[in-house]
């Protein structure tokens, strides 16, 4: 499966067969969870704070990356590469 970013042990993730509203899935130590543009966990088993954290930071950060990443899912193009945490 096609990853966006990694960092700090998060793997974030967007799949071509998405539904809205937009969002993004992070991995985290075997936990996972479905995260929006503001960083805010929609669903989800991750319970560790500082992942949480980590997530909403970065969310933020790329929030227009992850907004293009959006629309080129729905346009059926590629996915790109987002930046990590540094």
């Amino acid at each position: 499966m096609p990853y966006v970013s990694m960092f700090f042990g998060i793997i974030i993730r967007m799949f071509f067969s998405e539904h809205n509203p937009p969002h993004f899935h992070a991995e985290y130590q075997g936990s996972e969870g479905v995260f929006n543009f503001d960083g805010e966990m929609l669903q989800g088993n991750i319970k560790s704070n500082v992942a949480l954290r980590l997530i909403a930071e970065w969310a933020v950060l790329r929030k227009t990356e992850l907004e293009e990443n959006w629309n080129n899912i729905a346009k059926k193009v590629g996915i790109n590469k987002i930046e990590p945490l540094q």
